[in-house]
């Protein structure tokens, strides 16, 4: 029973826990000025087309009353509250956003050895791997290149290996 006390006592204790038991308090209390706003000025504006206090109007049917004024003040309420509690969310979100800096993103510290495909440091002249020469990427290279380039690479090659 002390380990259940214990972990009840860490949950209601939390952040998360405090904060809800928080906003409900703060929304029931402002419940009651939403609720007076509604009977005290709304009702009575909107009473205004009906000739009597909008809160008592009311429908007879089969001896039942029913009382669609006092509806109709509840919708306005919950109408009300939701505004507010969306305009109080808006707000606390860009309150949130004001003090968070925008992510730069990480500069890549690694690329891939364009024959080998292993990874290797951003600034690496030689692939550790394969010992390739990573001065110019073949496939970056060859799609800078036009095919007159390529015929002309192809023939300075051919020439090299020649004079071998």
């Amino acid at each position: 029973m002390k380990k259940f006390l214990n972990e009840f006592k860490e949950f209601a204790m939390k952040g998360n826990v405090m904060d809800l038991a928080v906003g409900v308090i703060i929304g029931a209390a402002f419940q009651s000025i939403v609720t007076s706003l509604t009977e005290d000025i709304i009702s009575p504006i909107i009473g205004l087309v009906a000739n009597m206090n909008f809160s008592y109007l009311t429908l007879e049917i089969f001896g039942i009353s029913l009382k669609y004024g006092s509806f109709l003040t509840a919708v306005i309420n919950f109408i009300i509250m939701a505004f507010v509690v969306f305009m109080m969310m808006k707000g606390l979100n860009k309150l949130a956003s004001l003090g968070k800096k925008e992510e730069v993103p990480a500069v890549p510290t690694t690329k891939k050895c364009p024959y080998c495909l292993s990874e290797i440091p951003i600034g690496a002249k030689r692939c550790p791997c394969c010992t390739s020469s990573l001065e110019e990427p073949i496939k970056e290279s060859m799609e800078a290149k036009t095919e007159m380039q390529i015929e002309e690479d192809k023939e300075k090659l051919e020439s090299i290996e020649r004079n071998f």
